[in-house]
């Protein structure tokens, strides 16, 4: 495991998601990497934990994720919105050095035969459950989350931890043509959750 990630227990993995940030899907197939930026992203269960995305029939990290079967969603951070907006800009069919101009650092998880994007808040590694129809009529892909990390200075004990944390390491949440929000400031009772 990455050393300075910690492991999220499947059972907590959703809230990772669970409050609509853009995240960066990851994958590898026949030694080819890629990295998308993803809006439309979201919890579907909870044991075993599983999301949807939707993935368009043009990008090549849909045709790596449909070869391969497995990918990785990660949680990207306010430092990270030019990386996000250039790996959502640009897609690798039509730049093969995409990753590299977009300044991608990858990390290997032996675990999971997946690149992880370095500087992350926390990472999903998933297994693709194929549903053909949904793919094709809907670019709507399930994965089953098989397992789970967090950098433990905004994620522990099952939460955020956003009003404790550098600012930098809050998520980013796009509205349209490279505008994002980043999270805002708890407003209820923690205790609760």
């Amino acid at each position: 495991m990455v050393p300075s990630l910690c492991p999220v227990p499947l059972e907590k993995a959703y809230r990772l998601l669970n409050h609509g940030p853009t995240v960066l899907v990851s994958c590898r197939h026949d030694g080819v990497d890629d990295v998308m930026a993803a809006a439309w992203v979201g919890v579907l269960d909870f044991m075993p934990p599983k999301l949807t995305l939707v993935l368009d029939k043009d990008s090549r990290t849909r045709a790596l994720i449909e070869a391969g079967g497995r990918f990785v969603v990660q949680i990207p951070t306010v430092a990270q919105r030019e990386l996000t907006l250039a790996v959502g800009s640009v897609s690798l069919n039509d730049d093969a050095d995409k990753l590299r101009h977009a300044g991608v650092q990858l990390l290997a998880e032996p675990e999971v035969d997946q690149p992880l994007v370095a500087g992350c808040s926390a990472y999903l590694a998933c297994r693709l459950i194929p549903e053909p129809h949904n793919q094709q009529t809907h670019d709507l892909f399930i994965a089953e989350v098989t397992a789970a990390w967090a950098d433990p200075a905004v994620f522990r004990d099952g939460h955020w931890q956003f009003e404790t944390a550098d600012p930098d390491l809050r998520t980013l949440h796009h509205v349209a043509g490279g505008h994002f929000y980043a999270i805002g400031e708890s407003v209820g009772d923690k205790s609760q959750e």
